[in-house]
Order: structure tokens, then sequence, then C-alpha cells
């Protein structure tokens, strides 16, 4: 995962919380919509798809659902790829469970010690031990910036196997975390960790968790808007939003380790929002350069979709 620089962070951290909890309450997202119509034709769509996975040196899953009629694409969509920090979608879905459920509360307190930072993305890794935060600051964090040692704060909380069980509730069996991130020794399935790292998902179920959200089926409507909140203020712009007009709202997560980077959410584009996801395994390119091969390729996929579904929009050039 990305190594991010964010000395700065500590002096405004407290600010930037506020700011996120603030824009949680003030910017609602889309109501659920009603039920959808009967699916279109997809096939130009799925051309495209394909033809902007065409030659790309790794394997490709892509899963897309119009979330106003009900049309669904699927590339490789129910096959198995490693999801990196996409993966904390779920734990955050899970947390939200808990508070539903009261047994965790948002505002509850949590503080840092020194043995709970952890590597790669993230700024608790730099921020000083006795910090004390909430659970809804450490979910900001996890979601925003990618926050690994935020992710743990909260699996603390939430245990490893009760995010696979919400998942499985919601009718998501291939979506799993394996453990804490940089804790391969708390791992739950040490085969699949192995093999495939923090966590594993589909794209198709991925889709489905964004419906979900989406509709405000996933834990309750007030708590899964403010997850899309998070999710709307997500600071990965290398991928999935990479290629899209600025005005476009997209809630989202990505990951990236060296051979698998995915890129999933929601475009609120103007004909309709647009459940979008990429998952890529097997890259030949590992580096964490901007223009790595799967950050344009899935740019490339969620301009596709906007254009299939936005004809006239104007969009900017790729770059």
């Amino acid at each position: 995962m990305k190594r991010i620089r964010a000395l700065s962070w500590m002096c405004l951290l407290p600010l930037w919380l506020a700011v996120c909890a603030s824009a949680c309450a003030a910017a609602p997202l889309p109501p659920a919509t009603a039920a959808p119509a009967a699916p279109a034709d997809t096939a130009a769509l799925r051309r495209a798809l394909e033809a902007a996975v065409s030659g790309y040196p790794g394997i490709v899953g892509i899963g897309v659902r119009n979330l106003k009629t009900g049309e669904a694409v699927s590339l490789r969509g129910d096959e198995t790829f490693p999801s990196a920090s996409l993966i904390k979608v779920a734990v955050l879905v899970a947390l939200l469970e808990e508070v539903r459920q009261g047994r965790l509360r948002l505002e509850e307190p949590i503080s840092l010690v020194s043995r709970d930072r952890v590597g790669g993305s993230g700024v608790l890794q730099h921020l000083r031990p006795g910090l004390l935060l909430s659970l809804e600051d450490a979910a900001w964090l996890m979601i925003v910036v990618s926050d690994n040692t935020a992710t743990n704060l909260l699996l603390d909380k939430l245990d490893v196997r009760s995010v696979g069980a919400k998942m499985e509730a919601l009718g998501l069996p291939h979506t799993k975390i394996h453990s804490k991130t940089f804790r391969r020794e708390t791992s739950i399935a040490v085969d699949s960790s192995v093999k495939y790292g923090l966590g594993v998902s589909t794209p198709d179920e991925t889709v489905r968790l964004f419906t979900l959200l989406h509709e405000g089926r996933a834990v309750s409507p007030a708590l899964d808007s403010g997850a899309l909140a998070m999710l709307r203020a997500n600071q990965d712009v290398t991928k999935l939003t990479r290629w899209l007009p600025a005005s476009v709202a997209v809630a989202h997560k990505s990951g990236e380790v060296d051979r698998a980077r995915s890129d999933c959410g929601i475009l609120y584009s103007p004909a309709a929002p647009l459940a979008v996801c990429v998952m890529t395994r097997e890259n030949r390119d590992t580096s964490y350069a901007v223009d790595n091969a799967a950050n344009r390729l899935i740019a490339a996929v969620g301009r596709a979709v906007f254009r299939h579904y936005n004809p006239a929009a104007e969009l900017p050039p790729p770059q």
C-alpha cells in the first residue's frame, strides 16, 4: 500500500476531523431510488469495456450497475480478487451495524498508543501516542486517506470475524477481511492471507455492497447516508475519478498493493447514479507512479461507463 506523506496533518488533524463531521451532517446523499425498471440492452457498454481492457498486462474484473434502471454488466465479475484497502468499506459497514445494534457509539473515544501505529497509508502513524479520537474520527480517516492505523483501531472494537459475518448477512459471502493491516499474525484465514493479502472480494459483490448503501439497506438509511458521505470525501484521484468531469461526485474506495489495484464506488452522473467496480490482479506493472497501468485502466473504465450513460456530456481529455 502506497505510503502517504502527511506530517503536516499533525497540526491540522483536529480541524480536518471537525470539517469532515460537519460535511457528513450537511451533505446528505440522494435518497434511495424506486424499484428498477426492466434492464436495457447493454451490448454497447460491454463492447466499450472489453475494448478498454484489451491488451491489459494483468487480469481485470469489472462490475457495473445503473442504479436508476437496474441494468448491469459484468466481466469476470464473480471471480475473486485481492481487495487491498477496498475491504475497508466492509469494515465501515460492519462498524455501522454495531452502532445500529447499540453495541458501539460513534462518539466513543479511543486512544492511540505506540503499539497501534502501523505503516503504509494514513497519518496516524506520524502522530503522538495518547492522541484521543472517536470511532467516527477513525472511520473518516480509514475511508478518506485509507489510514491503516485507524482501521486497526476499529478492528480492535469490531473483531475481524464480525466483518465477514456482516457481509454474509448481506449476501456477500466472498467479501472477507483476513486480519488487521500489517498484522498478519492476527489472520483468521492464513492460507488466503498468503495468497490474497489483507482481504478478498469480487467486482459483482462490491457493486452489490455499494448498491445496498445507495438504497439505504446495508445498515439503515441514515447510517448508509453517513457512510456514503465519507466515501465521497475519498482523496484518491488517480483512478476511477481521474478522467471524469470535476463536477461529478463519486463515493468510492480504492486499494493498491504491488500486483493488485482496485477502485469501486458510485458515480453520480447526470443521467443516473452508476455503481462501478474495477479490480485487477497479477499486474505486471508494480510501480506506484500516477501513470501506473492499473490506474490508467481504471480511469478508462470509469470514463467509458460515464460516457455510455451521458453521451452528450463534455469530458476532460485523458491525461
